[in-house]
């Protein structure tokens, strides 16, 4: 493994030179999979309460062999970055699986996980250094139009509460890799 600021010191070198791919959709790869309920839960959360199939940054606490083998597909095409499996790893999009305390351990779990793929292969191939980088999607909620038709003005979260909710879910990448 390199350390951030080589890996910094290449990407700038490989923007130089040519145009860098950024993988595809994370999510079409997991949905292509067709995982049950079953496979969203593993053993961890095998008796939790809640529904929560189509919480794709669940995998990376239950299934990450299979978000490594999606990762490595897509540097097996030439993908230069990969990104995270993180676009829903925040307190307010995991409060819709009742999952909201995760948010920083799925951040952690995915950034470990993608940076262990890449770093495997730049390892095997050194003239082609593999990058990662931080996927972080909208929340669930809206801070600029009312859910509510009959209420205009009402907003279901606040500016500040979109500024911690994203601190968290990028300090978590951080430190994951």
């Amino acid at each position: 493994m390199t350390d951030r600021n080589t890996r910094l010191e290449q990407l700038h070198q490989a923007l130089k030179e040519r145009i860098v791919i950024l993988d595809g959709g994370m999510g079409t790869m997991i949905q292509n999979q067709k995982l049950d309920e079953a496979a969203f839960r593993g053993d961890r959360f095998k008796d939790y309460e809640r529904e929560v199939q189509g919480n794709n940054d669940l995998l990376n606490l239950t299934q990450p062999a299979l978000l490594r083998n999606i990762h490595a597909e897509y540097l097996d095409a030439g993908a230069d970055i990969i990104e995270t499996n993180t676009f829903n790893s925040t307190k307010l999009s995991q409060a819709d699986y009742g999952l909201e305390e995760l948010a920083r351990e799925l951040n952690v779990a995915a950034a470990k996980l993608a940076r262990e793929i890449a770093d495997e292969f730049t390892a095997r191939n050194p003239d082609k250094p593999r990058f990662v980088a931080g996927a972080v999607g909208p929340t669930s909620r809206t801070a600029s139009i009312s859910p509510d038709v009959n209420n205009p003005g009402y907003r279901n979260v606040d500016f500040q509460t979109l500024v911690d909710n994203y601190y968290e879910a990028v300090s978590g990448l951080v430190e994951g890799g």
